[in-house]
């Protein structure tokens, strides 16, 4: 008796096209997320280079002006901090990033700035099974040295 195969060829192409769907819609998620991260990262180094070019600045930072280490740290900070935010709101970086979340830290060691930024990200493509937004960050530190 001989077996009618007629049918196997249809399910095949089915099959392979959701497969090549899948192929795609993972490629456009993992480019739309590689890109968003391109672009925070140009936000956290021009972020990071105001803080640590604010700090160079400060000559009560630079200096301590009869301050001890800890209220010098302090100040490092806080002039950082205060840089880093004019620098975002100078740049729309809020409202290119909606949901962006920044922190900022100092590297006493270093005496580096560091920004770390992090938005949310709508997926274009969804891949069942898959989450639909996505959280990217990225981190940059800068350091300002006087000769």
């Amino acid at each position: 008796m001989r077996r009618d195969d007629s049918g196997q060829t249809t399910v095949l192409i089915v099959g392979l096209a959701v497969v090549l769907l899948m192929a795609v819609g993972v490629v456009v998620d993992a480019t739309a997320a590689y890109l968003h991260r391109q672009g925070l990262t140009n936000v956290a180094d021009g972020a990071a280079l105001a803080g640590a070019d604010a700090g160079s600045r400060n000559e009560a930072v630079l200096y301590g002006e009869g301050i001890g280490e800890a209220e010098r740290l302090a100040q490092a900070r806080a002039v950082a901090q205060a840089a880093v935010a004019e620098h975002l709101r100078s740049t729309g970086a809020h409202a290119d990033y909606p949901g962006l979340r920044v922190s900022v830290g100092f590297d006493p060691a270093r005496d580096s700035v560091v920004v770390t930024v992090r938005a949310p990200l709508e997926l274009p493509l969804t891949v069942p099974g898959s989450p639909e937004r996505a959280s990217v960050s990225a981190r940059s530190s800068a350091t300002v040295q006087l000769d």
